[in-house]
Parts: C-alpha cells; structure tokens; sequence
C-alpha cells in the first residue's frame, strides 16, 4: 500500500484546483468567443445590485436580473398581476400541454390525493427558456393595468367621496406609474428542449435572449377547482458578477455599503455560446 505524506496531498490538492480553474477559463472562454448569441441592453428596471454587493464583507459586486410571468395568481380577481418572478411563479402560458411537449407526464387525474401526490413527487426538468424584453407580454401588462387604472377611476368619478372607490383608484394610478416607469420590462414568454427551434421561432437577438432554467408541474387553484400548470424555478442569470472595470458606476469610490446607486443606467448584457451570461458594458443615463 503507498502511503501518502503530507507534502504529496498538498501537491494532488493543488493540482486538482488548478485543473479545475483551468476548465472553468476554458469554458468561459468558450463562452465568450465572438459572436454573441444575444445582446440585451437593459436599465436599472431590469437588473438591480444583489443584497450580498451591499455587505461589508464582501468585496464584490453583483447584479440581480428581474424576470417577469405573466401569471394566473391574484388577490384581487380585478386587480393586474405586476410581480415578480425571480423566485419563480406559474406562467400562463406554461399549460398542460405545454408541459407535456417539454416531456412531463401529465396523464395522471388530478382529482385526489392519489393525483396531487403524482404532480408533487415530479422533478424540476432542466429546459431552455426565453426572455422578451419590451416585447409583447410587457405590452400586454403595461395595457392590462391601463385598463385597470381607468376602470378605478371611472368607478371613483361615479361615486364621489366613497372612500373604497377612492382607494381603488389611488391604487390603480399607483400601479400605472409603476408599470410605465419602474417595472421590469424583461418577461419569461416561452421555454423548450431544442435552443435551435426557439431561436428560429425567435430571431431577434436584441430583443430575445435564450437561457438555462427549471420548469417543474404545479397545481393551480381557482376557486374549489384545479389545474395542472408549470412552475419556472430557476434561471441561471439570477445573478450576474460585475467586472472591476465596471464597479465604480456602482459604488462611486466609496464603501459600497453607503454609496448610492445612479438614478438611471443601462447594462449591455450578452450571452454566450453556452447561454451564460455576462456584463458586456455600463454606462450612466441621464434624464428622463
């Protein structure tokens, strides 16, 4: 039996920390070899800096990506869905059959525990998704909360002085400016096993991005009634690393736990042949 000393650990140690850096740089080299596969130029109402760039023991500076899905979940049936979906939500249009054509069994009769236990016990399945930014869905939000706005005021100027009517339609001017002005525009639209098919069926490089995530099934509840829809978990540009060059926009020289953030910038941000993401450029914006 060979018995290993110290110093011959320590080398294979080394050794296998530098094969490993070694693949990573490959890999993103890799990545990075030109030409992009998309380019998306977003504003600091689609990537916002990470809680972890703001302590103070963390040197580095990261980025959030805000993802949108146009959602079935409401508290209020009357009230636009605007959230969020960076922790993942149920899109409407990841349905039973699109769940199906992305390889989940979905035969199964949801009525029952026996039913409802088959869906649960089902793996998250790593799948190619689509980002649309400016696009269509946001076109469809941003009229849907329109709609909304209108509708609230109409009811306030026919019943004046009613304090519900008046709140609904403070409410609703609230989510407009929200929706015109701050919201992200960026929208999960689509997903698929084949990157090749999503990019034909999207060909606008700065305007669709293609990347990794998870879809899983999910049950939805309407009332006392349920169906089976898909869940987007996870995608892999929830956080992206800024690159020294670009730090300063972002912490102004300072500590960056204290230093404010520019009211407006744009963060070119491109994928790879990988579809791994990464900051391309940043660049402060100024005006309206």
């Amino acid at each position: 039996m060979i018995t290993w000393s110290r110093k011959r650990t320590l080398i294979a140690g080394v050794g296998l920390i530098l094969i490993a850096n070694a693949v990573a740089l490959i890999g993103a080299g890799y990545n990075r070899s030109a030409p992009p596969e998309s380019v998306l130029r977003l504003t600091q109402r689609e990537v916002h800096p990470s809680y972890r760039s703001w302590s103070k023991d963390n040197s580095g500076i990261a980025l959030n990506v805000q993802w949108r899905l146009p959602t079935r979940s409401r508290t209020d049936p009357d009230e636009p869905m605007v959230g969020y979906g960076p922790y993942g939500g149920s899109a409407t249009w990841l349905d039973q059959a699109k769940l199906r054509e992305l390889g989940f069994d979905v035969s199964q009769s949801i009525d029952g525990e026996r039913g409802r236990r088959f869906y649960a016990r089902q793996l998250p399945k790593a799948v190619f998704i689509v980002l649309e930014l400016d696009g269509t869905a946001y076109q469809t939000a941003l009229r849907t909360v329109r709609e909304y706005a209108a509708r609230q005021e109409a009811l306030r100027a026919a019943d004046p002085g009613k304090k519900e009517p008046e709140s609904r339609a403070r409410r609703g001017r609230d989510l407009l400016q929200q929706e015109e002005e701050t919201n992200s525009r960026l929208f999960v639209v689509d997903a698929g096993l084949d990157a090749a098919a999503l990019r034909a069926k999207y060909p606008d490089r700065s305007r669709y991005a293609i990347v990794h995530g998870f879809v899983r099934p999910n049950l939805a509840w309407d009332d006392q009634n349920s169906t089976v829809t898909g869940f987007v978990s996870v995608l892999n540009i929830d956080e992206i690393n800024v690159p020294n060059r670009f730090r300063p926009l972002f912490t102004d020289g300072r500590d960056q736990y204290d230093a404010p953030l520019p009211s407006r910038y744009e963060v070119t941000i491109a994928f790879g042949k990988r579809l791994e993401p990464w900051i391309a450029e940043v660049s402060a914006q100024h005006g309206k």
